[in-house]
């Protein structure tokens, strides 16, 4: 199994397959019509200073400044990297690294002040090693998920990169990262279709404001080392740089000169997907570990492996040598770390944790450990004088065939660990694993993988109810409510957190009455758009900065600020309608309040810079329609929506069956989906009593624009004191005055033709 792929990325570029075509060549040569951009947001109901899910790779910063500390960075599958300032008792989070859309797989630091970071988003980044987080570049070299890197220790210029597609990558750092000589606006007129090619390199300065910086066509292109038909999972390369050896899917080392990108050898011997490498200073030899469950040793100069070790009993994923590349601290799949003698082929095993070990990261005397659970915890590890952990006993000596180890654990000779508990430990906080959309469409139950049930309130990214180690299927029954509200959002849990994604059309299908919201500011029958709400409720640190920069006249007038060019989509009228009451309507109403204690952060992209994240609270009001999809910008600043379907439901009112009450109404009537049935009690009372055509009631049978709320409940008409009782059913049930025409159809009629109603008096009421 491997660590790090999984079901197929939850696509934030619209389809999956179409953002590929895009980068690999120019956005023309799709035939289909490209999706709109989504626009995500990731909710925290924590600490933002701890993990949420598993961490995949590790970096350690030695001391060399005046403070001596040391400092461990960490990159997670939440999608951010964390920079820890260590002490002897303690970690303290230092900076959260938040610009990947999507796993981080692997981070190298090259030169002690710049952290390199790879993601499944296909993205190569690049960090200042001790800023507050800021991203400097972002590569889109590769076209597929980016899954390790390789630095050089004596060599802060070249690192490489490698991913699914079989692509690997040597970057020159500093020509990489040279200021790009042509003006932003020249760089606009090369641009085609905004299209992320190899030229274009976004980047993040120190203001986070985000600029999109592109060199076409003398823009930097890293060597590639071309050789690989499959997918590569692991990289190493020598002190000095300029030895590169390769692994993955192929089952083979690959060795390459990283100053050419030529292929120097190639050696088998594993009989699966090869998953950790290392090589010595030197270059001479490598360490490879595989799914096969075996590490191997190999002369490069020989071209041959000289040892092979049986230690694990299941897939190898990270391995760790002492500087002296004597002993090898090796985990994977079986959840166990083991230190073998390379020369004795003497094993011991090291702990064994809870779950299956991604990356190893020695430090001092200790060794960190990271595994798929948020938390990350140092271990002792003796790499002065490894010897020392064998002469606790309990060690047995490594087999040299594939699954001999695992014979060995079936017989009953299964070794005890040498330590029980680690030395220290960074705790991450619990991810979610399973959730259900409530069918009031705002709450979404979870649970994480402590057991941990909550309830979250999505229009304000809080939890609302923390039930705590409950039964989830129970609850979620204990929870359900018979209301029927499109589907406007869709989740995920892939990040650790919630993510909710909103795609336009569908994405304003949902309306409902401001009472039912209890929205005291807005008359009671006023329709809110849940997910127009929702965007001005996240946006609005953004929109507060925007005025505060531009001024606010352009904002009340609808127009962008100046030099920002919105009209050139040429988005007509007649596909965008103005929602409500024509004004607009900036206000945030406390049903989509987000906090800014622990906000949300956005997943989206514009027209030019491709995908990025960030805190709704760090952006600085600078973010235009390059940075953001068109059509939430149209919805927040020009209080337009596009076109929605199905807002209206059709049904037939009639006398129910045997009574005697007379006809209301022939023909069909329209109303809008969330149109309650005391509504509709209200028009049969004052049909029935006035016995005459009502103003309320539009020629075409449909209920007129004022129809669903013409009956306030604060104004008595003459004729309501004298109203009879009326009951309103379907299919012989009895319906409750506050269902929506849309639960009655969804719940009670359960027919795809139109909705009949009956009305009957009730009697000695």
């Amino acid at each position: 199994m491997n660590a790090i792929v999984v079901p197929p990325i939850d696509s934030y570029f619209g389809n999956s397959a179409m953002h590929r075509v895009g980068i690999a060549g120019s956005a023309s040569n799709s035939v289909r019509p490209r999706k709109e951009k989504r626009f995500t947001y990731v909710l925290n109901d924590a600490d933002d200073t701890k993990h949420c899910a598993g961490v995949n790779c590790l970096a350690v910063l030695k001391p060399s400044k005046p403070d001596n500390s040391s400092y461990l960075f960490t990159g997670s599958r939440d999608g951010t990297l964390k920079r820890w300032t260590l002490t002897d008792e303690d970690a303290t989070c230092s900076a959260t690294y938040e610009s990947h859309v999507d796993w981080v797989n692997d981070a190298v630091l090259v030169g002690g002040n710049t952290l390199v970071s790879c993601s499944s988003d296909t993205t190569v980044k690049t960090w200042d090693s001790f800023s507050n987080g800021t991203c400097t570049r972002t590569f889109r070299q590769h076209t597929d998920y980016v899954t390790c890197l390789a630095a050089a220790e004596r060599n802060s210029n070249i690192v490489a990169s490698g991913g699914l597609g079989g692509e690997v990558f040597i970057w020159d750092l500093e020509a990489a990262l040279a200021p790009v000589t042509k003006s932003s606006e020249a760089a606009d007129e090369d641009r085609s279709g905004g299209t992320n090619g190899s030229g274009n390199l976004r980047t993040i300065s120190s203001s986070n404001s985000i600029s999109l910086q592109t060199n076409v066509p003398q823009g930097y292109v890293p060597i590639s080392a071309k050789g690989h038909k499959e997918s590569v999972y692991a990289l190493a390369m020598n002190d000095t740089g300029t030895l590169l050896v390769s692994g993955g899917t192929e089952k083979a080392v690959r060795v390459w000169d990283s100053r050419s990108g030529s292929k120097m050898m190639k050696l088998r011997g594993h009989t699966d997907n090869i998953r950790a490498l290392i090589l010595d200073s030197t270059g001479r030899f490598c360490l490879s570990g595989s799914s096969d469950s075996m590490i191997r040793l190999w002369d490069l100069g020989q071209q041959r492996c000289v040892h092979s070790y049986a230690v694990h009993t299941d897939s190898v994923w990270a391995l760790a040598s002492n500087s002296a590349f004597s002993h090898v601290y090796s985990g994977g799949r079986d959840l166990s770390l083991y230190l073998t003698d390379l020369s004795t082929r003497e094993s011991i095993l090291v702990c064994t944790k809870e779950d299956p070990i991604q990356q190893l990261a020695m430090h001092d005397d200790g060794i960190w450990v990271a595994t798929t659970d948020s938390s990350v915890h140092r271990w002792p590890a003796e790499a002065q004088n490894p010897q020392k952990v064998f002469h606790r006993g309990g060690s047995f000596l490594a087999g040299n065939l594939s699954f001999s180890r695992a014979r060995a654990s079936l017989e009953g000779s299964t070794p005890v660990p040498v330590y029980k508990e680690p030395i220290f430990s960074i705790q991450g906080i619990p991810g979610i694993v399973q959730y259900e959309i409530m069918n009031n469409r705002r709450h979404v139950l979870t649970k994480d993988n402590a057991g941990c049930v909550k309830l979250w309130e999505i229009t304000r990214g809080v939890v609302i109810e923390n039930y705590g180690q409950v039964s989830f299927e129970k609850k979620k029954e204990e929870l359900f409510e018979m209301v029927s509200i499109p589907a406007w959002f869709t989740v995920d849990s892939r990040l650790g957190n919630l993510s909710i994604h909103l795609d336009t059309p569908q994405c304003f299908s949902a309306e409902m009455y401001s009472v039912d919201l209890n929205i005291t500011e807005k008359p009671e029958d006023d329709k809110v758009n849940l997910a127009r709400e929702t965007l001005k409720g996240l946006l609005a640190p953004w929109l507060s900065k925007k005025k505060h920069k531009f001024g606010s006249q352009s904002l009340a007038n609808g127009e962008a600020p100046p030099g920002r060019d919105v009209s050139s989509r040429s988005i007509t009228l007649s596909k965008v309608e103005v929602d409500g009451n024509g004004e607009n309507d900036f206000t945030v109403y406390p049903p989509f309040d987000f906090s800014t204690v622990s906000p949300p952060s956005i997943i989206t992209e514009g027209s030019q810079n491709g995908p990025w994240r960030k805190k709704i609270t760090e952006m600085d009001g600078t973010e235009d329609e390059k940075d953001l999809p068109w059509w939430v910008l149209d919805c927040v600043l020009l209080n337009r929506l596009p076109p929605r379907e199905h807002t209206k439901c059709s049904f037939y009112l009639q006398p129910y069956e045997g009574s005697t009450t007379q006809t209301v109404t022939q023909g069909k009537l329209s109303a809008p989906r969330i149109l309650r049935i005391h509504k509709v009690v209200n028009y049969v009372v004052e049909k029935l009593v006035l016995d005459k055509p009502m103003d309320s009631l539009a020629i075409d049978g449909t209920f007129a624009p004022q129809g669903d709320g013409s009956f306030r409940s604060g104004i008595i008409k003459p004729w309501q004191k004298l109203k009879p009782s009326i009951e309103i059913l379907c299919n012989n049930q009895v319906l409750t005055p506050d269902m929506s025409l849309a639960t009655v159809r969804a719940y009670i009629w359960k027919k795809s033709e139109d909705l009949v109603l009956n009305y009957r008096i009730v009697s000695g009421r």
